[in-house]
């Protein structure tokens, strides 16, 4: 059996929803259906502007008749904040939980300490398992290889998955761009949720022309936020870097014309190519025409 690996996630908290109406709550606003949220599985899922841009993205695990929210830390405020704004009458309570503390784990199964909430990542097998801990746990309790947010990250990049204010920006980017219909963040047929429309119309008229997808770079990749260019003309925009790979917010349509034309793209100097993540359903461009 293969060694896991655990990294702390120091930038991740969690919120509570709790009360009799908490399900029927969620459901009507959240992009994914809280039903598939049930029995120790997890849903990756995000509330979005009524013009259908991500505000927030997050994890909704259920817990008894209440649901966690996993989230960036810096976002959590703001997400309860702005739950508590659609609350209205409803039997609902939403409070930070800040007696609980964020791991990734994989390459292995974790063992866990008493009090630790375990769930596979919804987005893709291959992240492995997010655990959050209670106060007095950490890592070293997983039974599994120290690792850091940077090794975390690094392999995050390799599998080409996304992560929010990393590699594309809340409250300017559609579900699409962020590949939410690619990894499990969005349900077409579940009903109504804020944005519905807008996100189902880029779904039937195929009309998401930016994505995220893995670069490659011919030397180290420069700081995230880094235009990518063809010719000077900008194409993209990179996210997250981890050494030569990376992470970015491409126009595909420009990318591909450039590429068809032999034009290079470029990062701050260093050329770099595009790549298709494996269990990506849109077609990448990669290659210059010899």
């Amino acid at each position: 059996m293969s060694q896991c690996h655990a990294a702390p996630l120091p930038d991740r908290a969690a919120i509570r929803v709790a009360g009799t109406d908490a399900r029927n709550f969620l459901q009507g606003l959240i992009t994914n259906d809280i039903g598939r949220a049930s029995d120790g599985t997890a849903i990756h899922a995000g509330l979005l502007s009524p013009q259908g841009k991500i505000l927030f993205d997050f994890f909704v695990v259920p817990l008894g008749n209440a649901y966690l929210l996993e989230c960036a830390k810096v976002e959590s405020s703001e997400l309860a904040k702005r739950l508590g704004f659609y609350r209205l009458r409803a039997a609902v309570e939403i409070a930070e939980e800040p007696g609980l503390s964020v791991a990734a784990v994989w390459g292995g199964t974790p063992s866990l300490p008493e009090g630790a909430i375990a769930y596979a990542d919804p987005r893709l097998s291959d992240l492995g398992y997010r655990v959050l801990l209670p106060d007095g746990a950490d890592v070293s309790a997983l039974a599994c290889a120290d690792a850091s947010q940077s090794d975390y990250h690094a392999m995050r990049i390799g599998l080409g998955v996304p992560e929010g204010g990393r590699d594309y920006a809340f409250g300017d980017s559609f579900p699409h761009e962020a590949l939410f219909d690619q990894l499990n963040g969005v349900d077409f047929a579940k009903g109504c949720f804020v944005g519905q429309e807008v996100v189902s119309r880029m779904e039937h008229r195929g009309t998401a022309r930016k994505r995220v997808v893995p670069v490659e770079g011919d030397a180290g990749l420069p700081e995230p936020g880094t235009s990518i260019e063809a010719d000077g003309q900008p194409v993209g925009r990179l996210g997250s870097v981890s050494g030569a790979m990376g992470l970015a917010l491409i126009r595909l349509d420009r990318a591909t014309e450039a590429i068809e034309a032999g034009v290079q793209l470029k990062a701050g100097g260093v050329a770099v190519k595009l790549r298709k993540a494996d269990w990506a359903r849109f077609a990448v461009p990669s290659e210059i025409p010899a």
